[in-house]
This record gives C-alpha cells, structure tokens and sequence, in this order.
C-alpha cells in the first residue's frame, strides 16, 4: 500500500546531555535499517505512545487488537496564573521514553518484534525549542489554556469576527489553537522573535516534538490532523497559508513539514534503546485517533470521548470539506499516503472530566471520581440543578472566552450529591449542542454514539446522555481507542493490517444503552439548559 525505502543514510547533528551541559555531536553516515511499508510486517506487535493532557502511555498491541502490555505515567500540571495552563515539554519527551521502556520490558519483547509505532497527543498544545540543543525555550503552552484572550479579541476584530478565518481553516479564532499560543510566545519569550526570524527555533504540537526527540532531530515533522488545528493551515489544500502566517506574523522557517497521517515520513527511532530502529508509522491527534478506534469509516459514523474534556466527531467523508455554520470545526480525520483526505465536523467541550476533578480537589465533596459518581448514583436526578462549567469560556458551539461557570436552579433542598449529579450531566449537555449542531450542519440523522473515555464508566452519564440525545449510546469492548486507533494506523502503514475492513473487524461492541424518556421530557430538559447557558454567556451584565 505504502512505498519507502529501506534503508535511509543520514549525517545529523544530534544532543547528549550530561548533568547540566550539552554536549553536540556529530553522527556521520549512519545507516539505519527500516521495514518496508509496502509489505506486510513479519513483527506481530505495533505500538502507541498516547501522550495525553494529564499523562502519557505506550501501548503494545498484537496482531488481533488486543492489549498486550501498557504503562502509563502522569507529569506536572502548572498554573502560573488563573486560567493558564502549562506542562514541561521535557518531562513528556522523559515520561515518553520510560513508559515506551516498561511497556516494553513487562511484554518481554525486543525491537525487531514490534513493526512500527504511532503518536497520538494532545493537539493544540503548543512547544518551542532551539533547533540544535533541543531545549524548550519556554513552558508548553496546553490547548485549554486561555492566557490568550486579549490576542483573540485583537485578530477577531483584524479579521472579521469570531469566524473571520473559518472559511480558509475550518476554525474560529480562539484562545483553543495554536496560533494565538505562538503569538503569546513570540510577544513574551526575550529574544525568541528574533530567533526564530533567524532559523535557530523551531514550532511544533507534542507530537511534532515527541517525533524530533525520538529521531534525534532528523524529521521535523507533523500530520495533517495536527497540522489543521494551528490556524496556519488552509484545510483546502492541507498546507501552510501564506495569508495566515503573514496574519500572525509566524517565520515559515520554524514550521514542520505536514505528512498524511498514515505512512507519512516521520522517521526511525534513535532515542530510545527500547525501540531503537523501530520506524514511527502514523500520527493522529488523539480525537482523531479515538475516532478511528472506534471504526467510524463511513460516512455519518460519530464517537464522543470523555476525558478532561468532551470531544465529538463525525466522519463526513472524503472530498471537499464542510464549512460549519452551527459553530463546529472542520477538521482532517485522517490520510492515508496516496490518497484523498477524510474530514470531520468535530465540536470541543472544554470542561467534562476536569469538572469531577475540580469537585474533588476544589470542593472537596469526594475523595476521588469513584466516591463522586457513588455520591452522586444516590440520588435520582439532579433535582433541577444545571451546572455549566465555563471555567475557560465555552468552545463549541458558542465559542465565547466571556462566558464563566454558573450552577442555576438550587434551592435548599439540594446537597452535594445533587451537585455531583448535576456535574456529570453537565458532559451530556454540552454533547447534545454538539450533536444537535452535527445534524443540523452535516442533514445526518444520526442513530448511534460511539462513546469511549474514563467517564464512561459511570452508568448515569451513558443514560442520561441516550436520554438527552434521543439515540442510542455504544460502548466498545475496547476501550482504549486513541491508543488502539493510532496503533491500527500504524499498522496499516506497515502492512500488520492490509485494509480498513481488517481495522472494522477489530471493533466490538460491549454495550447499548437506549433512551428512555419521551420527547417532551427531552424538549423541556434541553430548554432548562438553554436557560443555563444565557446566564453563563451574560454573566458580566
């Protein structure tokens, strides 16, 4: 399916870091053995290093899609300021190698055993760093960080509003992508303009970074889904805007190049003994990954993940892309070397497992998720409460930085359980905007959810939500789709699998959960939401 060679040649200038020094040196002629991507691999085991918001795992998979060994390691949260939000880059590229490490080690395997691996990460968070140290240059800036919104407010009103640019990206101009996070960098880091302007910096998303640390510097590299949520892509032609770095003022020369998603040229391994010589494969932002886990190939097929947030996408096909007019995103799902791009509406909800956490450590009324969802089981519903968690604004489909939390309709009847129920249906709320919008956007009747993600564990979110949706709600025997599904990428590009049909085959289904209330009962739900959101959009007035 896919053509490289077999072996590559390099001459590269690569980093050793002793203590604190750092020490360049110089690797001439080295040839690197790499398994062909247009037969079918002889390893039986693929990888996925799933670098997420709060931690990062690498997860072996055998040739039947299922989970041979995993291992999974938290890093740092930093909360310089109300509502920024950052991670050390160096920490993820660190945590990176020690899960690819003990993964590797608890499944007794070597790296010849294992075909290719694929990157999956958080998209938006943005990283800078000099070109030849490696050293980040400042804190990665994450995607839910909202330290950008006086620059929002500036290029809303250069361009046109909130959806001046949506025509050429797909996007509206938000504290959510990276542009504005690169601004922010460029306006506040001494000295990084100017560094850039000369070629001595380099940008990119986690996975951008994580790909030119494990290949020692010599692809710079990203995918296209990556790539379309900078705001420097036109999601046209799946490249580089010259209208849009020249809005942002971003130098061309620090961007990486964008490869399609599946069997891109993103390099061999060189930084990690664990797999050294094992060639990165694919590269998916992780909803996209989750989407293709979940086996969504035809059109109309949508997933919703719970995690830190709430991400629904569905696949509306290859050929032009949907320019949403429901306040939804028009993203690549994936692209397969050769071929056409697949694209998807996507709806972002900033706040859906973060708001348990929140619960726990702010609040104080649980222990732990487990004590909160317990806590909140005891009680029949929510009594009325409706809770919007617009710490950070609110994404789709308003996309309003203004907006701030609100918990309307409490009385004192009310306890914390009442609380903990009113926050975990506030994840099915939001996913209903978004899915309404989907309908509205795409003129797909949608008839199921795929849903994947920690909160799905919780039986009160899966049946309000097929309550509040009017549809039914499937949940997949594996649940560990963003890592399965940028693992089936990359064993696509290494031949583990010859098709998309294989991949299908893997999906099972584990659950259905159905709706059991009528439509009038959904309507007058729906309509107290409503009534929630406009307090928190006019919470200032």
């Amino acid at each position: 399916m896919f053509s490289a060679n077999n072996l590559i040649r390099r001459t590269h200038r690569t980093t050793m870091r002793i203590g604190c020094k750092v020490l360049l040196c110089t690797i001439a002629s080295v040839t690197v053995p790499v398994r062909s991507l247009s037969t079918a691999s002889s390893s039986k085991y693929v990888g996925a290093l799933d670098q997420g918001t709060s931690s990062t795992r690498f997860v072996i998979f055998d040739q039947k899609g299922e989970v041979v060994s995993k291992y999974q390691k938290e890093h740092v949260q930093y909360y310089p300021k109300s509502g920024w939000v950052e991670h050390k880059a160096e920490e993820i590229f660190q945590n990176s190698v020690d899960c690819i490490t003990n993964a590797m080690k608890q499944a007794k395997l070597n790296p010849e055993d294992v075909s290719s691996i694929g990157i999956t990460n958080q998209r938006e968070t943005t990283v800078v760093w000099d070109k030849v140290t490696g050293e980040p240059l400042h804190n990665a800036i994450v995607w839910n960080c909202a330290r950008t919104s006086g620059i929002v407010s500036k290029f809303q009103s250069k361009c046109g509003g909130v959806d001046g640019l949506r025509e050429k990206t797909g996007l509206p101009i938000s504290t959510y992508f990276s542009a504005t996070k690169l601004c922010w960098l460029m306006e506040n880091v001494p000295g990084l303009k100017k560094k850039a302007e000369a070629g001595d910096v380099l940008f990119g998303t986690i996975d951008c970074y994580l790909t030119w640390r494990l290949n020692g510097g010599t692809h710079h590299v990203t995918d296209i889904t990556n790539a379309a949520r900078t705001l420097l892509v036109n999601i046209n032609s799946l490249e580089w805007d010259d209208f849009l770095l020249e809005t942002f003022d971003v130098p061309a020369c620090m961007l990486p190049s964008i490869e399609p998603s599946i069997g891109g040229e993103f390099g061999v391994i060189n930084q990690c003994p664990a797999l050294d010589g094992v060639p990165i494969g694919a590269i998916l932002g992780d909803q996209h990954a989750a989407t293709f886990g979940q086996a969504c190939f035809n059109v109309g097929d949508a997933k919703c993940t719970f995690g830190t947030g709430a991400f629904i996408m569905m696949n509306m096909g290859s050929g032009s892309p949907v320019v949403s007019k429901q306040g939804l995103l028009t993203t690549p799902f994936y692209q397969i070397k050769g071929q056409p791009p697949v694209y998807a509406l996507e709806g972002a909800v900033a706040v859906a497992g973060s708001l348990i956490q929140w619960l726990r450590d702010n609040l104080e009324i649980g222990s732990s998720a487990e004590e909160i969802a317990k806590l909140a089981a005891s009680v029949k519903d929510a009594e009325g409460i409706r809770f919007v968690p617009a710490f950070n604004g609110l994404f789709a489909p308003h996309w309003r930085e203004d907006a701030r939390g609100t918990i309307c309709g409490l009385t004192f009847y009310h306890t914390k359980a009442h609380l903990a129920r009113a926050a975990i249906d506030a994840a099915s709320f939001q996913t209903a905007e978004v899915f309404d919008a989907m309908k509205a956007d795409s003129g797909i009747e949608l008839s199921a959810l795929k849903v994947d993600g920690g909160m799905t564990a919780n039986p009160q979110l899966l049946e309000f939500l097929a309550d509040i949706l009017g549809t039914k709600v499937l949940m997949p025997k594996n649940l560990e789709t963003t890592a399965a599904g940028v693992a089936f990428a990359a064993g696509l590009s290494s031949g583990v699998w010859d098709s998309l049909d294989q991949v299908a085959d893997l999906w099972v289904e584990a659950k259905q959960v159905d709706q059991s209330i009528d439509d009038d009962e959904r309507s007058n739900l729906k309509a107290s939401w409503r009534k929630a959101i406009d307090r928190s959009l006019g919470w200032e007035q």
